[in-house]
């Protein structure tokens, strides 16, 4: 299933009460005393390396006990993770912090349930997808549209026409980094830019994504034209939930990350280890799953 409901249940307990204001998973501050910023910074260093080696011991343990205790102290001393995640869409939209981060909460509980350890990737790493996507589902769930800062939707105009001038004066494409260049933006600034523009668009079941030659929609596999919007009735979102839930789960997950966390086949073949054509080919074949599944209708 992807979604959850909408406040996180740690069993009896729930993720400790966050602060009114954003925190980072750590904090330092330079007091009288302390040596300088190169102290402190090994001392942050430290200190992300012991929560990173805790974080490691803990999902080991709780993998093989299911622990509830265990699972909540995971949440604990990762939750700045979803702070930070919940502040950065909180300058966004009129959603609550607090309610952000709640919902945050959930996607790191998916992340620490389907986290693979022996895989060697970083746990940070693997679960920001999956705060970042509840938070998305949530938002566009709640709000008609997020709020885009004027400077940065200035700025969008602005690109459009740089994009347009340089393919004409280059007879290409130009790269991200001549378009930057051209805008006289910081590499930070352009990162900042293009998040702009991913938060300015509400998901649609019709994205477009490249399966080899062709191009698909996961909203391509429901036949009926009235299931074609995100903004789905319950009864049809749990229709596609109960769908995604009969595939296999290496497919299910690839589409996951495909269409609902909105990474690129290749940061999802990155992320699961695997070949950028072997994700290719378990989205089409995910797709073609589906699209039998949700004609059918039998679940």
């Amino acid at each position: 299933m992807l979604t959850a409901p909408q406040q996180p249940s740690l069993d009896d307990s729930e993720p400790p009460a966050p602060s009114t204001a954003a925190a980072p998973l750590f904090s330092a501050k330079a007091g009288a005393g302390d040596s300088g910023s190169g102290a402190v910074g090994a001392s942050m260093a430290s200190k992300y390396e012991d929560v990173k080696a805790q974080t490691a011991a803990l999902l080991r343990l709780y993998h093989q006990t299911r622990d509830p205790a265990l699972r909540n102290r995971l949440v604990e001393i990762n939750l700045g993770l979803v702070r930070k995640e919940a502040h950065h869409w909180r300058n966004q939209c009129d959603e609550g912090y607090d309610d952000l981060v709640q919902v945050g909460c959930i996607g790191l509980i998916q992340a620490i349930e389907r986290f693979d350890i022996s895989r060697g990737l970083a746990f940070s790493s693997f679960a920001m997808p999956y705060i970042r996507g509840e938070i998305q589902h949530y938002l566009r769930d709640k709000s008609p549209t997020i709020r885009i800062p004027r400077r940065w939707a200035t700025l969008q105009r602005q690109a459009k026409k740089v994009i347009a001038r340089l393919r004409q004066e280059l007879g290409r494409s130009p790269s991200e980094a001549e378009v930057r260049e051209a805008l006289q933006l910081t590499e930070q600034e352009w990162r900042e830019l293009e998040l702009a523009q991913q938060n300015s668009l509400l998901l649609s079941l019709d994205a477009p994504v490249q399966v080899e030659e062709d191009s698909v929609a996961l909203g391509d596999t429901i036949p009926d034209q009235r299931y074609r919007s995100f903004q789905l009735a319950e009864e049809d979102r749990i229709r596609l939930q109960n769908a995604l839930a009969k595939l296999e789960e290496r497919t299910r997950q690839i589409l996951e990350f495909v269409f609902f966390y909105d990474l690129t086949q290749k940061e999802t073949a990155e992320r699961l280890g695997i070949s950028a054509v072997t994700v290719s080919r378990q989205v089409k074949k995910g797709l073609e799953r589906l699209a039998k599944l949700l004609s059918q209708d039998i679940f």
